[in-house]
């Protein structure tokens, strides 16, 4: 992703974005509430998403990002990881929904995917960018995931200010919209459409070029725009939500900061953050309860805004989200779902950031919606979720995230990745002889009805043990929800972390971190045993 910050007036033209995720299940006893995503297409009710039921639902997703650029299908699936497994572990994460950035350039008849490792991803030989994603759309709804559609960028070259440029018009941007709504039409894991990303300005004021939000100039006013993209769309497809990202600047220019006059020098904000304008002029679409407000918002490693460094951060921070986006949904007006959010967590002041982000959204199924930016680990100014072998995760970003992720109905451990090569090594015995070990527990979080934890196993004796396998034991009542860096999985009050295909191996003096999210009272792990030894 590029994207453009306007801060006292200056345009700064930045890079890609992300950060990361965990998995939770944090509930509300209020309202009526689905288990992952709920059933059915999903309608609003005030400042809630809701399924056909009228159970209260939230959307806790991830972007995974590529169908957008040259490559024109998801990044990664050049990776030993077939791109079943890197589902399955979103799921398992507790990701309950996906956004899939795309272009038009990918929807062209002829387009042609590349970046696939043909070995590891067969079954994506010779397909089109639309027929992956048929295929993603397939298995992500059979894991009980949900999908958002995001039109991020006119051609794969880069985003636009604007929804339609000079080789891309208005036109071409609606009638791909309506092909992707009668495509996909019948299939309720594709929940709605995300109309364009981060619509920004672009022009110095008075000379405005840029996305304006209300000021009726119907080649600039985004509001307009979004009402026309939309309805088309509720046309071909009315069960579909539509989501609608802010602007950075309303008036859809830039200040001009070396006229002196800060009287008028205009708050701005990310690109597509700013919703501040939508409470006086709403979007209007023809079928009522469609519609979703989505921000974007992001911390130091994208771009170093004034309100970090004020002296009262991270203080400030709530009436910021307030004044951009959080009104709407504190006054009922319409839900939030926000479309992106990341950092490399590299600066400390980002990491209280996201933590009192998370807070803002709230707990359970009734908080704000979001989709983490990044799955991919390729995303230059915020890391990802995945970290560069596509297959383990950044455990941190996702502690601070797991709380919030409600995982989708189906997404509990599997019997490891599919849709590739299977089984561990070859040409050895099937199992290792057992090791000495020690064991160290580590509890990350507790919520009510359920904890995350990390068990660190060490290698102590002389030997690899290859391949590794974790177990231990849990008191009854107490079930697993999800693992990371091995196959978890759990039978009776056993649990068992086996090692993954592509790390089978667990050299002396090494040691492995399994981690996990839990329902029922916090427990440490008992028992603990590498290959049957115990630790």
């Amino acid at each position: 992703m590029f994207r453009g910050k306007a801060l006292g007036g200056a345009l700064t033209a930045l890079a890609t974005a992300a950060a990361g995720v965990f998995l939770a299940a944090a509930v509300s006893t209020t309202p009526a509430s689905a288990a992952g995503t709920g059933t059915g297409y999903l309608h609003t009710n005030g400042s809630q998403i809701v399924d056909s039921t009228g159970a209260t639902v939230r959307l806790t997703g991830i972007n995974w990002f590529g169908m957008e650029t040259d490559n024109k299908t998801f990044h990664g699936l050049w990776s030993s990881n077939p791109w079943r497994g890197q589902l399955d572990t979103m799921a398992r994460l507790g990701y309950n929904t996906l956004r899939v950035p795309y272009s038009n350039d990918a929807l062209k008849p002829g387009a042609t995917a590349t970046g696939i490792n043909d070995f590891v991803n067969p079954d994506l030989i010779g397909l089109s960018p639309l027929q992956i994603l048929d295929k993603v759309i397939d298995y992500a709804g059979s894991k009980g995931m949900r999908i958002i559609l995001d039109r991020h960028r006119p051609t794969s070259a880069g985003q636009s200010p604007l929804w339609y440029t000079s080789t891309v018009s208005e036109a071409t941007w609606i009638n791909d919209w309506k092909m992707l709504a009668q495509r996909y039409a019948g299939n309720p894991t594709v929940i709605g459409a995300d109309l364009h990303n981060e619509p920004h300005a672009e022009g110095t004021n008075p000379a405005a070029t840029g996305a304006c939000w209300g000021c009726g100039d119907t080649a600039r006013d985004w509001r307009l725009a979004a009402e026309r993209a939309g309805n088309a769309i509720l046309g071909v497809q009315p069960n579909w939500l539509i989501f609608v990202e802010g602007v950075s600047c309303p008036s859809g220019g830039l200040s001009n900061v070396w006229d002196g006059d800060t009287s008028n020098d205009e708050d701005c904000g990310w690109w597509g953050g700013n919703l501040s304008k939508a409470g006086q002029f709403p979007v209007r679409l023809n079928v009522a309860n469609r519609l979703v407000y989505s921000p974007h918002e992001y911390a130091t490693s994208v771009y170093r805004q004034t309100w970090f460094d004020a002296p009262d951060y991270p203080a400030n921070m709530p009436a910021i989200w307030d004044k951009y986006f959080g009104y709407l949904y504190k006054q009922n007006i319409a839900p939030i779902m926000m479309g992106e959010f990341g950092s490399t967590l590299a600066d400390p002041k980002d990491r209280v950031w996201l933590e009192k982000l998370m807070a803002y959204t709230g707990t359970g199924v009734t908080g704000m919606s979001f989709t983490y930016w990044s799955w991919n680990p390729n995303s230059g100014d915020t890391g990802g979720i995945a970290l560069d072998d596509w297959t383990n995760i950044n455990t941190t970003k996702q502690a601070i995230l797991q709380p919030y992720l409600i995982a989708p109905s189906g997404g509990g451990p599997t019997g490891g990745p599919t849709g590739g090569p299977t089984g561990g090594p070859t040409g050895g015995p099937t199992s290792a002889p057992p090791g000495a070990c020690t064991a160290t527990y580590r509890q990350v979080n507790a919520w009510q009805g359920g904890f995350q934890g990390e068990l660190t196993v060490k290698n102590t004796g002389t030997a690899a043990v290859n391949p590794w396998t974790a177990t231990w034991s849990w008191p009854s009542g107490v079930t697993l929800g999800s693992g990371w860096n091995a196959t978890v999985t759990q039978s009776g009050t056993t649990v068992t972390a086996a090692a993954p295909s592509h790390a089978p191996s667990l050299a002396a003096g090494a040691s492995v971190t399994v981690g996990f999210t839990a329902n029922g009272t916090a427990s440490a792990p008992a028992t603990v045993k590498l290959n049957g030894a115990s630790c």
